[in-house]
């Protein structure tokens, strides 16, 4: 395993709370991964899903969709990870953030761990790749170097329409904007944060979408504390701990077997997600028992 972040790079993730950009795929099998993505949301139509389209792309995408694991297991990404966390590294989930062109939607600050279940570990991280320009035009992501030093925050839920959070969810303290870096990325780039981060991102005034893929990482010592369990795929390396049920990345795109398991993985995880929420989740309702 060859290991492409050097120490500087690691020390400038572990001061900052994250690190970019990362050029790690050519701009040709991104925009290839581009058009196939465009092609399953035009699936939308026909009505043969269980789920809409959107909330396939929104929540646990890798559980049904072959090219996201195939992205999320390139080498080149993983060594990068493994860089961060370890020889030993699962992917927990993964999610589609797209603001159409010329679109209000925008994501509020906050802090990742927040609402996941897995307590205030450092052993996790998100890859965010760019399908398509993240700039401030078009909304890029924006980070508070170092405030993942915090603990996680009181947060407060707006539910707002514009919000892309399940729950409009943001910080409960006042974030200096003027202290924020701007994370301008280009296609195949890719940047890593840790899930305490202060993060936001703002509308898209572009004309052309804003696609990422989050793709979060965590060593196999994490565990789910809220839900009575919780599902990865084992990217590199052993599981010793046992605290995860291990899954199959998908081999064909919304096979029956991996939408069954899909629902029962947002079933459990539902029960973390929407602990102590106000009112029902848009993408949870569904599957809370």
């Amino acid at each position: 395993m060859s290991a492409p972040l050097s120490p500087e790079q690691v020390a400038a993730y572990h001061r900052d709370g994250y690190l970019f950009p990362l050029k790690l795929f050519d701009e040709a099998e991104v925009f290839a991964f581009r058009e196939e993505l465009e092609a399953i949301e035009a699936r939308v139509g026909l009505g043969a899903l269980p789920h809409g389209v959107g909330q396939y792309l929104r929540i646990n995408s890798h559980l049904v969709i072959p090219k996201v694991t195939e992205f999320a297991f390139q080498p080149q990404l993983l060594d990068v990870v493994s860089s961060i966390l370890g020889p030993n590294v699962m992917l927990w989930s993964a999610e589609f953030f797209i603001k159409e062109a010329h679109t209000p939607k925008i994501v509020s600050w906050h802090q990742d761990l927040t609402y996941w279940g897995l307590g205030e570990t450092d052993e996790e991280l998100t890859a965010w790749l760019a399908l398509s320009p993240a700039t401030l035009e078009s909304g890029c992501m924006r980070f508070v170097a170092g405030s993942h030093k915090n603990r996680i925050l009181p947060h407060r839920d707006t539910f707002a329409d514009d919000n892309l959070l399940s729950r409009g969810q943001e910080v409960a303290v006042d974030v200096e904007e003027e202290e924020a870096t701007n994370v301008i990325l280009q296609p195949g780039e890719v940047s890593l944060h840790h899930g305490r981060i202060f993060h936001s991102s703002g509308p898209n005034s572009s004309s052309d979408r804003r696609i990422g893929l989050a793709m979060r990482f965590v060593t196999p010592a994490v565990r789910q504390i809220v839900a009575e369990r919780d599902y990865a795929i084992l990217a590199r390396g052993v599981d010793c701990h046992g605290n995860w049920v291990h899954v199959a990345p998908p081999d064909q795109l919304f096979a029956p077997e991996a939408l069954e398991l899909y629902d029962e993985v947002l079933r459990v995880q539902s029960n973390a997600m929407a602990e102590n929420s106000a009112q029902p989740l848009e993408f949870y309702s569904n599957c809370i028992s």
